[in-house]
């Protein structure tokens, strides 16, 4: 009898994982395939254009990383509050949250259009590549408004079950960014040829589309509190996991900017190599960043219910099924890389980079599955995201970088060796993680 409760409510934990985690990594894929599409699309145009884009989007990256932290903090408050079951405060916390995501994004916003082609020019020295870069990020800027409301939105409708919904949305949005890429890059259906400046604008409107699907259906399938949450707003916690968040994801980025600043002194065949890749590390990633979002969500609600041991051994469980979903796809990575590249029109060289570093890449990813996991979803789930911020200073900041820059400059190492060496800092994030998380001291129940 005993085992067969046990069977039991393993097989209703794995549906709820399923239900969380397929939608959200199809959603994420779906966005990844923005990148995708782009690629692809501007891949036929040349170099130049590749390397600009890719450029670009570190500086949109440092933004929907930094808005991603406040999502993380939204999702922690959301998910915490429904297992106690309290409207009010779940309520209350999503109105906040999408507050200071809007200001974040004006802000960046503000950059974007202002001095994009400076902005650019911190990334390479090559003139053409950041003036085209920079054109590419003053239209894509207008994004991040739209971006900030689709990341709360999301969260909030997953955290209450309702994880298709985004989907949906996403779905629909690659349709349109798939249809005006070919319309507006090329010149198709009598509309000039504006190649960057084209992608850039179909990116912009199929995230307003995004936005506007996501907003119509949290408004019709949100619950609403019938009243307001009793005393103070709690700043003090709320901060406590805000910043934190905040200073580990904007060094993180800014790390992972330094490493691009790495690979264009690097040339611009090793920048356009590098930038060719990122929609193959993006689905990845994207396929099993679902296992993440699932153990913030459903270990935060366990949390939120006091249950500290089956918020234990759930992470344990959501950890074995990332590295076993990380080592396929690896493999998977592996052989398919000589397939990949062929798709592009860039010369045989850059080809080749590509291959080899996708090949590092591979080796080293079930590691960053494992981060993601452990890092974005369990250790984050209590609040205390102290743990999650020291772990990122140190894996970035004391080993990463560092190996980065001896690596290229000091040895002088082809950029995938180069980015092999400053990758495996996420071996020691992963081993300092799962001390952390055997100590359980980052397991805490949020107060309403």
């Amino acid at each position: 009898m005993e085992r067969k409760i046990i069977r039991e409510k393993n097989q209703i934990f794995l549906r709820n994982v399923i239900v969380l985690a397929v939608p959200v990594a199809l959603q994420s894929m779906l966005q990844a395939s923005f990148g995708v599409v782009d690629q692809v699309m501007i891949g036929q145009l040349g170099g130049v254009e590749v390397a600009a884009v890719g450029l670009a989007g570190k500086f949109t990256g440092i933004f929907n990383v930094v808005v991603s932290a406040v999502g993380a903090v939204a999702g922690i408050m959301i998910s915490q509050y429904m297992g106690q079951k309290n409207v009010a405060e779940t309520r209350r916390s999503m109105a906040l949250n999408l507050r200071v995501c809007f200001i974040l994004a004006v802000l960046f916003m503000l950059a974007g259009v202002a001095v994009p082609e400076r902005i650019m020019g911190l990334y390479i020295d090559d003139l053409v590549v950041a003036k085209t870069a920079g054109r590419y990020l003053s239209i894509v800027s207008g994004t991040f408004l739209p971006a900030a409301g689709i990341t709360i939105l999301s969260t909030c409708l997953r955290c209450m079950e309702k994880a298709s919904l985004p989907l949906y949305a996403g779905i629909a949005s690659a349709a349109v960014n798939t249809g005006l890429n070919w319309i507006l890059i090329f010149g198709r259906l009598g509309a000039p040829a504006l190649g960057v400046t084209g992608a850039a604008l179909a990116t912009l409107l199929s995230q307003l589309v995004c936005f506007m699907l996501i907003l119509g259906m949290y408004t019709r399938y949100c619950e609403r509190a019938e009243t307001a949450a009793a005393g103070p707003f709690a700043w003090g916690q709320y901060l406590s996991m805000l910043l934190p968040l905040l200073v580990s994801e904007f060094m993180w980025v800014l790390g992972e900017n330094v490493y691009a600043g790495i690979y264009g002194h690097l040339g611009i065949d090793a920048s356009a190599a590098m930038t060719l890749t990122n929609p193959v590390q993006s689905l990845a990633l994207g396929a099993l960043c679902g296992l993440s979002q699932a153990a913030a969500i459903l270990i935060g609600k366990r949390l939120g219910d006091g249950d500290r041991e089956t918020a234990c051994q759930e992470a344990k469980k959501l950890l074995l099924y990332g590295l076993m979903g990380s080592l396929l796809l690896s493999v998977v990575i592996f052989f398919i890389s000589p397939w990949y590249v062929r798709i592009f029109r860039v010369e045989a060289g850059i080809r080749e980079l590509t291959i080899q570093i996708l090949t590092a890449y591979a080796a080293v990813m079930p590691f960053k599955v494992l981060n993601m996991i452990i890092g974005s979803g369990i250790l984050r789930s209590g609040g205390k995201t102290t743990y999650v911020m020291a772990i990122d200073l140190m894996g970035t900041w004391l080993f990463g970088v560092p190996l980065g820059l001896f690596s290229a400059f000091v040895l002088r190492w082809p950029i995938h060796l180069v980015y092999f060496t400053l990758s495996l800092e996420e071996c020691i994030r992963f081993a300092v993680s799962l001390v952390v998380f055997r100590r359980r001291g980052w397991m805490n129940q949020l107060k309403a």
